[in-house]
């Protein structure tokens, strides 16, 4: 027995002293001292051992496992020690080397504008609302005075999902939804992304983003909308500006007009921004038409309203002076640097 542990001891000190990491200590350990170890099975084969002779066998055992369990100390201390010596050799911080200036991240040109829009409005009085992108035919048409078979779901260019759900058009729709509320007045602008089946070119893309206008109550009138836009054009685009609006037609509104602006280029003298007229085009608006407040159950004899609606690229293009809407989904650094 005192030659098998003798035995024992010897090669586990050997292969403790040979170890290279702290695995292969453990593994030694395991082997040796570990539930099914050798010197573990010594100790089960005690009471094979004449009962006389056990305290000396037991305290040969005591002393083979202390000096084992010494050796793997003494062996995790040293490579410890040396493992953290090469990672502070690895880590070791140059202080003479020059400085890594990080890469800061900034708003882009259409959140810009759109911050710049929303402070506009909510400076007025108006609400910020969102609504769903996946709407439902009945909010994006029908309650907005489009009915089936109107031509202006074909001038849309509709992706359906369903025959009755599709992607949003336009953020009108979260008008309709606000309005179905009932809860007057109403003061309301919705900003979202909307969907059309357009060709990608330098003014259309198939995904691009709209900011649309409500405001219902008692004595509503032109005046308020005309009122309300020359102020919005004179905060976002100088104290200069003027506006201009022209007789137009949309299914949601009656009457309905386009808005135009003076240059903010030339002051309307005429250049290559406004293409020698003076006069910029910006956004769509009108009185809300009887039919829409009534299917949204609004009384249009008690109350009236008017809506505009307005195309964040295009204000963004016009501000910054952009000539190619695709610049603004590239993502390209040395364009997005310039903001």
């Amino acid at each position: 027995m005192k030659e098998k542990l003798e035995a024992i001891k010897a090669d586990a000190l050997a292969k403790i002293s040979s170890a290279k990491d702290l695995d292969s200590l453990n593994d030694i350990k395991v082997a040796i001292l570990g539930k099914k170890g050798e010197l573990t099975a010594v100790l089960k084969s005690m009471k094979d051992v004449a009962p006389e002779e056990r305290p000396v066998v037991g305290q040969m055992v005591n002393e083979a496992r202390a000096a084992i369990e010494e050796k793997l100390e003494e062996e995790k201390t040293k490579i410890t020690r040396l493992l953290r010596t090469e990672k502070m050799k690895r880590e070791i911080i140059d202080v003479t080397l020059p400085g890594r200036k990080n890469m800061r991240g900034h708003r882009h040109p259409n959140q810009i504008a759109l911050e710049d829009l929303e402070r506009v409005f909510i400076g007025m009085g108006y609400e910020v609302v969102d609504g769903p992108e996946v709407e439902y035919d009945r909010y994006n048409f029908e309650l907005l005075n489009i009915p089936e078979n109107h031509p202006a779901k074909d001038e849309q260019d509709t992706f359906y999902i369903t025959k009755d759900i599709l992607l949003r058009t336009q953020t009108s729709p979260v008008q309709a939804r606000v309005m179905e509320k009932g809860k007057l007045p109403i003061r309301m602008i919705s900003p979202g992304r909307v969907f059309r089946a357009d060709e990608v070119d330098a003014t259309h893309s198939p995904s691009f983003h709209q900011l649309e206008g409500l405001v219902i109550d008692k004595g509503i009138t032109f005046a308020d909308l005309k009122g309300t836009l020359e102020q919005f054009a004179k905060e976002f685009f100088g104290e200069k500006t003027k506006v201009k609006f022209r007789p137009h037609h949309f299914p949601f509104t009656e009457p309905s007009a386009e808005v135009d602006i003076t240059c903010f280029k030339c002051g309307g003298k005429g250049c290559r921004m406004c293409k020698g007229s003076g006069w910029i085009e910006i956004l769509g608006c009108g009185m809300v038409h009887p039919n829409v407040l009534d299917m949204c159950g609004i009384d249009s004899k008690e109350y009236q309203g008017f809506a505009f609606g307005i195309g964040l690229e295009r204000v963004t293009l016009l501000k910054y002076e952009i000539d190619d809407m695709r610049l603004l989904y590239e993502n390209d650094v040395r364009f997005l640097n310039q903001f």
